[in-house]
Order: structure tokens, then sequence, then C-alpha cells
């Protein structure tokens, strides 16, 4: 008898961001920043709680760096998520 193959496990988006609470994630924005942080919590509209907070944006100047402790992101702007990224090279 031939082995059963079982079928691909599926992992919905929302079910794959609560595995990334408490864990560092790289988010990139719609805007020209992008958002690495320890991931807290979110809610349905994946609005997000993130602390140890870099905040990288692309300028005229070139690239600045902003820290923080806190950051609450709104999911409307969010465009991409990289469980455990951790952001362009400083």
């Amino acid at each position: 008898m031939a082995a059963s193959m079982s079928p691909p496990m599926q992992l919905l988006p929302l079910e794959l961001i609560d595995k990334c609470i408490g864990s560092r994630i790289h988010i990139i924005m719609r805007d020209d920043k992008e958002v690495v942080g320890n991931l807290c919590g979110f809610d349905d509209f994946v609005n997000m709680v993130l602390e140890d907070v870099v905040e990288f944006e692309s300028t005229s100047e070139g690239r600045k760096v902003t820290k923080l402790d806190l950051l609450l992101l709104n999911g409307n702007n969010i465009a991409l998520m990289v469980p455990g990224g951790e952001g362009p090279e400083y």
C-alpha cells in the first residue's frame, strides 16, 4: 500500500503574525519608511504595537535612522512584513 500524503499545512496570515508576537519583525511601509521592532500585539486590522523600534526613512539627503521605544502602526500603511527580518543595513 502506498504511503498517503498529507495535505500541506495551511497557515492564515493572521496566524503567522500571531506566531511573531515577541519576536523581531521587519515592516516595509507604503511610503519611503521601513520599521524593525519587537512585535507586542496586533488587531484584526493589522494595526501593530512594536517596541525597541528602529525606523529607516529614505530622504533626499540619504537614509534617516530613528530609534523609538514604542510605536503604534496603522495597518493600512503596511506593504510587506518579514518575520525575523532585521531590516536594511545601517
